[in-house]
């Protein structure tokens, strides 16, 4: 074994490239791919699920024996069993994972020119050169923050000025300033409809993300308030904008920083929520928890059994003072009994699952309520769901919105039918779905927020 070098690994011959394959849960087919290679420290793997946004996740077990292949990922929790072919180009057989339902399925040994064939899907909809209007490569500094420095892309529509702006405010997850997920890039969509409409935006990358400074990781949604208003302060500066004019469009978790950058920001002009939350979020988390695991195929019976740990968890960090308190205490909650109930093998570390809803900004998450703010906009607020959306379900959500918003005289609430999440025209609203859907973002969803941006602040 070299110096340095990783463990060695015993050699498992016949499976070296790249196998792909899918399964189907649901209706909704999740692609797979397998990557082996051997050199001379062993026989090495990595398992992708694009689809679930799961990448180079290491195999562990490889084994074969004759023509019986056997694997697993995920720490354990997938396992795979199946069968070579004679021929060795096939790999069928079953996964099998905690409180799910096994699949078949069968891998195919590729090149990998077909396997970026498959993993590159069309998509339409993105903006591409050249474009009818002045596209701005911009910086700005947030001076709440002093190693945060943003930068972004301002689009500025042909014509005399000055223009109305919308400022685009991403979801959860640090992103890019397209907003990228499995190759849609919904805001350079929105931003290229609007600029053809007349509307300048502003989209910028998120902390630590592409030409931006600043640590994510550490930030909390009342931070990242403080980087939109540092875009409003920067658009406020540029002579080709209408300072009076100018609005925050905010997806998702977006829709929520929006309200918080907008009670210190008293200038903003208006508000479009694109899936934002009003109701409460750690209700809003078990109601999205609770639709996508029944996506992906578990019973009623299992979702009732983990809901009440998964509500315990929530609680627990919400109710601790600091985050490393909120870390302690869901500890406390994985008891061996709330492991069986989460499907988890009893002597698995529940620090796996404590991570991932701990730190700061899920502590900040947990205990911020969506309502008070909402409350206090005055200016125009256009709130849309879709009526497919699993993440932030527009029956329970929007109704919460409406109320919060009684006092407002120019609110316009919309559930727009068979869109999801990503206000894609889908079939389940599943996050499967999303990769196979070439649609970016549907018209209807843009005509609408272009037509009432347009309606108050466009001059004719």
């Amino acid at each position: 074994m070299a110096k340095g070098g990783p463990p060695s690994k015993p050699v498992v011959a016949g499976l070296d490239g790249v196998w792909v394959g899918s399964v189907e849960r649901n209706g909704v087919k999740l692609r797979q791919v397998l990557r082996i290679r051997t050199n001379e420290q062993g026989t090495f793997a990595l398992y992708d699920s694009p689809d679930q946004m799961v990448i180079a996740v290491p195999v562990s077990d490889l084994a074969r024996e004759g023509q019986a292949v056997s694997l697993s990922a995920l720490r354990g929790l997938a396992k795979f069993a199946g069968t070579l072919s004679q021929a060795g180009n096939e790999l069928t057989g079953t996964w099998t994972t905690p409180n799910q339902p096994d699949v078949t399925t069968t891998f195919v040994r590729a090149t990998e020119e077909q396997i970026a064939a498959q993993l590159q899907p069309a998509r339409p909809q993105t903006p591409k050169e050249p474009f009818p209007y002045k596209v701005e490569e911009v910086s700005f500094d947030n001076p709440a923050f002093a190693d945060v420095h943003l930068g972004g892309s301002l689009t500025l529509p042909e014509g005399k000025g000055p223009f109305p702006a919308a400022i685009m405010i991403t979801g959860s997850g640090a992103q890019d300033r397209d907003e990228t997920i499995m190759d849609h890039k919904p805001f350079a969509v929105i931003a290229d409809h609007l600029t053809r409409h007349g509307i300048a935006v502003l989209r910028f990358d998120d902390r630590g993300i592409g030409k931006s400074t600043g640590n994510y990781g550490n930030a909390t949604s009342a931070d990242l308030a403080t980087d939109a208003n540092a875009a409003f302060a920067y658009l406020a500066t540029r002579p080709e904008i209408r300072h009076d004019a100018i609005g925050f469009i905010g997806h998702s978790e977006g829709g929520m920083i929006g309200p918080i950058a907008m009670s210190t920001n008293p200038d903003v002009a208006y508000f479009v929520s694109l899936a934002g939350p009003g109701t409460n979020l750690p209700q809003l988390m078990l109601s999205q928890r609770r639709l996508l695991t029944a996506q992906m195929g578990l019973s009623e019976e299992e979702i009732n059994r983990q809901e009440p740990v998964m509500a315990a968890l929530f609680k627990a960090i919400a109710d601790a003072d600091t985050p490393e308190a909120g870390y302690a205490a869901a500890m406390a909650v994985l008891t061996p009994e709330a492991k069986t109930a989460l499907g988890m093998p009893v002597d698995m570390d529940g620090a796996l699952v404590v991570r991932q809803v701990s730190g700061p900004w899920f502590q900040y998450f947990f205990k911020y309520d969506p309502v008070p703010n909402l409350s206090r906009i005055k200016v125009p607020v256009l709130a849309l769901n879709g009526s497919l959306d699993l993440q932030v379900p527009a029956k329970e959500n929007l109704p919460v919105i409406r109320e919060a918003l009684k006092n407002n005289p120019d609110v316009t609430i919309v559930e727009l039918p068979s869109l999801n999440h990503l206000f894609q025209t889908a079939k389940t609203g599943s996050v499967g779905e999303y990769r196979d859907i070439s649609e970016t973002v549907s018209p209807a969803a843009l005509e609408l927020i272009s037509d009432w941006i347009s309606q108050r602040f466009v001059k004719p």
